[in-house]
């Protein structure tokens, strides 16, 4: 099993560094085009906004996975251990259902988004609005492979838990 989560956590993160890397060549070519031979990629900035939407809800699960989202914690410290650990629960069990509805919502509306067209690449905009199901199923997916940690000790993966050469970078 934990071949499986870290070739899912690898998958993740590629996806992740892939989409920021091609973002980063088109945004850039495009400035360079611009101040260079005054000619703008049409296509550039439209894409570029898409992929950062994408970027967005592929990231959200492994930010969960390392604790990086805000949290206020003032009600959970002044709790009792076992308090806790059934508060702890409940969160869990909440962002669950918060996620399976956003899933749901989510396919829904992308299904209904799938003939209306992006301005400059004429693409369906169901691809852009997919973000929204596929994200939030990653982050059940990261939520639930990290769940029994959280619930028990409120304990998230530590970056020396991170597979490859992103843990340097998640410490410094």
């Amino acid at each position: 099993m934990n071949k499986v989560e870290n070739a899912f956590v690898e998958l993740n993160k590629w996806a992740l560094i892939l989409l920021l890397g091609a973002m980063s060549c088109i945004v850039f070519t495009n400035v360079a085009l611009r101040y260079t031979t005054n000619y703008s990629i049409p296509w550039a900035e439209e894409v570029a906004r898409y992929m950062m939407v994408w970027m967005t809800f592929l990231g959200a699960g492994l930010t969960l996975r390392y604790g990086g989202h805000v949290a206020i914690t003032n009600v959970m410290d002044g709790l009792a251990p076992r308090a806790q650990r059934i508060l702890r629960a409940v969160i869990a069990l909440s962002l669950f259902a918060f996620f399976a509805v956003m899933i749901w919502v989510g396919y829904n509306y992308a299904m209904r988004m799938r003939f209306q067209l992006t301005p400059a690449t004429r693409i369906p905009f169901s691809y852009i609005y997919a973000a929204i199901p596929v994200g939030f199923a990653l982050l059940a997916i990261h939520l639930l492979l990290i769940v029994r940690g959280y619930v028990a000790e409120n304990r998230f993966k530590e970056a020396a838990d991170v597979p490859g050469d992103i843990a340097g970078s998640l410490s410094a």
